[in-house]
């Protein structure tokens, strides 16, 4: 399998929102990124997650699952130390998550490990490096999937979209895009002037511009 690296990950991320793509709300989102806060504790800190919506085999393939999406690279950390896994479990135990977004999750992972079955004879845990990078490889370009793959071509730009929104929207995120925020920008001497006039304006309009007490 091509290892799909953070870039293509935020790609498909910028491509689809979280709350039309995988049907959760802002409210349900915020919930989930405050959750994932109380777990941003010291290391030594922290305590074991337990989850409230995935059981214990899901749990472990999610954790293995995104971490072929978003591995540990020079730059920043994988998927499951930021949290992913943790940032769904939130969103799809929210007393407003969608039963269509619960079975999708469940449907996929299920069909997974059914597929890893078939061919190896084992679990998608279970089986190696080079096996899981087989079936991902066979449902991750949509493109060239054969249509006997569907179900897991669509489980599979899911998880992919899934995974991307929770790792850019936490703080190993944010760190990885190299976002600093709203922070002041003393040396900018304004618009470049080749896009002022490529843009038709002068500096001289601001100048008629109404004031808020005019």
């Amino acid at each position: 399998m091509k290892q799909i690296n953070r870039r293509e990950a935020l790609k498909g991320f910028g491509a689809v929102s979280l709350a039309s793509f995988l049907e959760f709300t802002p409210g349900q989102i915020e919930r989930a990124l405050n959750g994932m806060a109380a777990l941003a504790e010291p290391e030594e800190q922290q305590q074991a997650y337990t989850p409230r919506f995935f059981a214990r085999g899901e749990w472990r393939t999610v954790s293995v699952l995104v971490d072929y999406i978003i591995p540990r690279d020079a730059r920043s950390g994988s998927a499951t130390e930021a949290k992913v896994p943790e940032f769904m479990d939130w969103l799809l135990a929210d007393k407003e998550a969608s039963e269509s977004s619960k079975v999708s999750m469940r449907g996929g992972l299920a069909w997974l490990n059914q597929e890893s079955r078939k061919r190896f004879g084992r679990s998608f845990v279970a089986a190696s490096d080079a096996q899981r990078r087989q079936i991902l490889d066979a449902i991750a370009w949509p493109a060239k999937a054969p249509t006997s793959l569907s179900q897991g071509v669509a489980f599979f730009t899911r998880m992919r979209d899934f995974t991307a929104s929770g790792f850019f929207s936490s703080a190993m995120g944010w760190q990885d895009l190299q976002y600093i925020g709203n922070v002041s920008n003393p040396g900018w001497n304004g618009c470049p002037p080749a896009a002022m006039t490529k843009l038709g304006v002068t500096p001289d309009i601001m100048g008629t511009r109404p004031t808020r007490n005019g």
